[in-house]
């Protein structure tokens, strides 16, 4: 039986960013090149529509159009969470429900929330996934992120995980992500069967000394962070420490500097796609920050910089 020693995935499965025309258009074409090359990284799965997919800036048409083009591209060739975020429940309940006829392996939500102020206690946190977890047949991963600026203590979480049937992955990307991971562990032993890093891997040693299985990263390199994962895994954490030395001005440019933009810039620095554009309002990147994401990315030598040449 799938658990915390047992689980169906693990590993790496960084974040696809949505690639646009320059007018805001969808660009279908550089979204498969896209996904061919993440999966060319060695990726052990991948997720779709994500907050650095842009999600908060596509319509509804759009979700379905970008979910249906990626799960039929891929092909079985990796597993596909497809994140189905919304405050009605009724309304995830029905995007995670088309997400799994479409062939994805997991769905990845956030808490329910509306910007700054509205939020829901935990009664209704609960239900809202009950409600979720009984429309499908597929693991749910609860999205810990600021974003949605709600407390999900991890004695909070190991309760849903042990009482709502496909609650069972999570992924930590708040403050102290390590300590929360350590606890829901301890609290919620095998029913916690995907404990994950996220935030770009920026505390990802952290994270995976607290008993991490499993990293949801960036999508531009994942080339560089898997040997990361790999070596930890093994028991090799001088290597582990020495690949993360390594990787980190990278990571934490992307985490800090450079955020969702980041793998896009890379991606058509290396002819992998079109246009490194965002869909308006969201700012361009200043020339500077991406002039220095480059440069550290050329004397690392990451596939993203080659792979379309």
């Amino acid at each position: 039986m799938p658990g915390l020693s047992n689980p169906r995935y693990r590993g790496i499965f960084p974040v696809v960013p949505t690639t646009f025309h320059e007018d805001g258009t969808l660009d279908l074409a550089s979204q498969k090149r896209c996904i061919d090359f993440m999966i060319d990284s060695g990726v052990d799965g991948l997720c779709i529509l994500a907050n650095f997919s842009e999600q908060f800036l596509l319509g509804d048409d759009e979700r379905e159009t970008l979910t249906r083009l990626a799960l039929e591209h891929v092909a079985g060739r990796v597993p596909v969470i497809v994140t189905t975020t919304h405050t009605s429940t009724a309304i995830c309940a029905a995007r995670s429900r088309r997400a799994q006829d479409m062939g994805a392996a997991m769905v990845m939500v956030m808490p329910p929330y509306h910007g700054a102020s509205f939020r829901f206690g935990d009664t209704q946190i609960q239900r809202f996934f009950a409600a979720v977890s009984d429309a499908i047949d597929i693991p749910i991963m609860i999205q810990d992120a600021p974003a949605a600026g709600t407390p999900l203590p991890p004695a909070f979480l190991a309760r849903m995980a042990q009482e709502i049937e496909q609650v069972r992955y999570f992924k930590m990307e708040t403050a102290g992500a390590a300590g929360k991971l350590r606890e829901l562990i301890a609290l919620g032993g095998e029913t916690i069967e995907g404990p994950w890093d996220g935030e770009e891997g920026i505390s990802l040693l952290a994270d995976l000394d607290a008993g991490a299985t499993g990293a949801m990263t960036g999508g531009g390199f994942a080339d560089g962070i898997r040997p990361i994962i790999e070596a930890f895994r093994r028991g090799d954490k001088d290597q582990a420490f020495a690949e993360y030395q390594r990787w980190l001005p990278l990571i934490n440019h992307e985490n800090r500097q450079a955020g969702f933009l980041a793998a896009k810039a890379l991606m058509h620095a290396g002819g992998v796609i079109a246009c490194a554009a965002p869909r308006h309002p969201w700012p361009a990147m200043h020339p500077e920050v991406r002039r220095q994401l480059l440069d550290i990315a050329r004397r690392l030598d990451p596939l993203v910089l080659r792979w379309g040449k």
